[in-house]
């Protein structure tokens, strides 16, 4: 698929890290121009202090986020078929998108971002390790979908999200 999609689903493994992360990048980069949501394999886990801290860096607010798994998402009414691309960030979450939309004509494409969840002993070098996920995310957003349409710094698009 080319060209900027309607309306992206990020998704990862908890819901909790890389997937939080996605969504909040890609509403602060373009704003209202795609409908953006995430979810993950399982929800069983609320979301990660180190992404809340490495995504205010970028005046990025994560604090509000209510993990979710794929199947809640369906029971809230998010159907997987209103998405024009599916966006997985760790191999389980890429395996349950392509199950789940076997039935539906959807782009579904894999980023292998890393898990920065475990790494680092200080909190420092646990930072370092978070900073360099949502860093990789922010670069294959970029080359993906272009440069940001909203300026990066004090962005209206967190009011909207």
């Amino acid at each position: 698929m080319s060209g900027f999609p309607s309306s992206v689903l990020f998704c990862c493994d908890h819901n909790a890290v890389r997937s939080p992360m996605a969504e909040g990048l890609m509403k602060k980069f373009y704003g209202q121009r795609a409908y953006v949501q995430s979810a993950g394999v399982h929800n069983d886990m609320e979301i990660d202090g180190f992404s809340i801290a490495v995504c205010k860096e970028l005046d990025i607010e994560l604090g509000r986020h209510r993990s979710r798994s794929f199947e809640e998402m369906q029971e809230w009414g998010d159907d997987l078929s209103q998405f024009d691309l599916i966006i997985a960030l760790s191999p389980a979450s890429q395996r349950m998108a392509l199950e789940l939309t076997r039935f539906f004509h959807l782009d579904v494409e894999y980023w292998p971002i890393l898990d920065p969840t475990g790494l680092g002993e200080s909190r420092e070098s646990k930072l370092a390790s978070y900073r360099q996920a949502r860093d990789q995310i922010r670069e294959r957003m970029i080359a993906r979908f272009g440069p940001p349409t909203e300026p990066e710094e004090n962005s209206s698009a967190d009011a909207a999200a």
